[in-house]
């Protein structure tokens, strides 16, 4: 394996601060010298091999493979900014963690679930910060707007695909706010959506957020 490829891609991956494809990879080439794709995909499975042990991991999120600090050296690392990170208020936590378990839904079955109404600025900071997208609208009356989660609350929280979300059962191990976010979800568990599969849940990442807004 080439020596200079995987400095380029190491670098590179380093540089962007955003995932990046095995495309944008191989984009950065000329043409006529651009890698194959199995080439890229080696060089990174063994740039993720080496990072073990070292304070940066290299993953691969939804939208390709970047590098990032480990978590467990978060608490640190975060002291090197004066600006806190945001802090999320429990209705903005509970409609979140209802879009990423129950898409597609409309705001209506969000609030018939929760109980409360959802305000307009909750919506609003999930569509800004681009962890929810628009689906289509559904067919009844008033056509209610259907809202799922995107690749970028994928990459957020370190996932390849709504497959790796923890299931409600692991949720309900894990404790804590676990227990009080669990509304009628719990009476959910167990049933197959449409493809067959069972539901899932990704609560625990969005918790992890904080509570305030």
């Amino acid at each position: 394996m080439e020596t200079n490829l995987k400095n380029i891609i190491e670098a590179a991956l380093m540089a962007a601060g955003k995932p990046l494809s095995v495309k944008v990879i191989r984009s950065l080439f000329e043409e006529n010298a651009q890698p194959e794709r199995t080439e890229i995909l080696q060089v990174l499975n063994q740039l993720q091999e080496e990072s073990a042990g070292h304070g940066y991991e290299i993953i691969e999120v939804a939208s390709g493979w970047r590098m990032q600090v480990r978590q467990q050296f978060s608490t640190w690392i975060g002291r090197l900014w004066e600006e806190k990170p945001a802090r999320y208020s429990r209705a903005l936590l509970e409609t979140m963690a209802l879009i990423a378990y129950r898409q597609p839904i409309t705001r209506g079955e969000i609030e018939k679930i929760r109980g409360v109404a959802v305000s307009t600025n909750i919506m609003k900071t999930l569509q800004e910060r681009e962890w929810v997208r628009l689906l289509g609208h559904r067919d009844v009356p008033g056509r209610p707007a259907i809202y799922g989660t995107s690749r970028k609350f994928l990459d957020y929280f370190g996932l390849k695909s709504l497959e790796e979300m923890p299931t409600l059962m692991e949720l309900r191990n894990m404790g804590s706010m676990g227990e009080e976010i669990e509304f009628e979800l719990e009476q959910e568990e167990g049933t197959p959506d449409d493809n067959g599969e069972s539901p899932r849940a990704e609560l625990r990442l969005v918790v992890n957020e904080g509570t305030e807004q």
